[in-house]
């Protein structure tokens, strides 16, 4: 067997300590490039969520230094809180309510806009254009048709004998006059271009076979258009959910009597997210909105699996 030469291989050293060295280099460099985002998510996402963990289990108020008490705050916050379960009813209600309607009225504007209507760029810009708008300034704008005294839409229904609600006055028409204006800010958005997106990548020749075999409308919408869109809904169905049981800001400035709703009137919109804040910006509660948050993370994570383990079901890919 031939061996190398001292010569070979005294070449061969140098020639492996310098492609070390530049690998070495490249990986210094990468971590130098994302030390940054390093740095940001150790000392603003992963350290205060650590913080967080211990501080459920403190008695704090940023006036005095956190004093253990255990599992304390969560035995308050399940059993001796008069406003924790009535927020996460509400809250429950507005997220059912606002993903079945407004994922429904997001994948129907978007096959109105695939069926190559005329003008259909103009209606596309005009059904956007709503979600561009700040939520603190569609509330105040909405705040303003949903006046019960001289706003715009009750003045409409008078016009045809109708007497309207008192809308974000009301006990019973508050979640419904907000779930009204954040339907106009969410069905036209990203949810639509994001099914107009996905139908507009079924291949034109399933619809060309379905109409030889002789399929009608149904038919072609049941067995074509929702399989083939389903990891399309899948993501909206994952990201809605979330988003929406994240409700805060609407509930918070939304104007009723001339000021903001903040939860009512008489609790009727004090979802869960605005019970946490209270919690530990009005009432200074840091231990206890820290557990607040806690049980809300858990509780979303847990939705989350459980609809991933239940999409294998339904969702069909298409290297399936």
């Amino acid at each position: 067997m031939a061996v190398a030469s001292p010569t070979v291989q005294t070449r061969q050293q140098p020639a492996n300590r310098s492609l070390m060295t530049r690998a070495r280099r490249r990986e210094i460099a990468g971590y130098l490039l994302i030390s940054p985002w390093i740095i940001g998510f150790v000392v603003f996402i992963l350290g205060p969520m650590v913080a967080s963990i211990y501080l459920s289990l403190t008695t704090y108020n940023l006036l005095s230094p956190p004093t253990y008490v255990g599992w304390e705050q969560y035995r308050i916050m399940f059993n001796r809180d008069p406003l924790f379960w009535g927020s996460v009813q509400r809250t429950i209600i507005w997220a059912v309510a606002l993903v079945t309607i407004g994922l429904t009225g997001s994948l129907i504007c978007a096959m109105l806009l695939n069926a190559g209507l005329k003008g259909a760029s103009l209606f596309r810009a005009a059904f956007f254009l709503p979600s561009l708008t700040p939520i603190v300034a569609a509330a105040i704008l909405w705040g303003w048709i949903l006046q019960p005294t001289y706003g715009p839409l009750n003045a409409l229904l008078s016009i045809v004998g109708i007497d309207g609600p008192g809308w974000l006055s009301s006990t019973r028409w508050a979640i419904p006059g907000l779930l009204l204006v954040r339907l106009w800010n969410f069905v036209g958005g990203g949810n639509m271009i994001i099914f107009l997106a996905g139908l507009q990548g079924i291949p034109q020749e399933l619809y060309d076979a379905a109409d030889v075999d002789g399929a009608n409308g149904w038919q072609r919408f049941r067995l074509i258009t929702i399989p083939m869109l389903s990891p399309t809904i899948f993501f909206n169905l994952v990201i809605g959910i979330i988003a929406a049981l994240k409700v805060f800001a609407l509930a918070y400035v939304a104007p009723a009597g001339g000021a903001g709703t903040e939860g009512g009137p008489a609790y009727a919109t004090w979802f869960y997210i605005l019970h946490l804040y209270n919690s530990a910006f009005v009432y200074l509660q840091m231990g206890y909105a820290s557990a607040l948050a806690w049980v809300f993370f858990i509780a979303v994570l847990i939705l989350t699996i459980v609809q991933f383990v239940g999409a294998r079901r339904w969702v069909h890919y298409e290297a399936g």
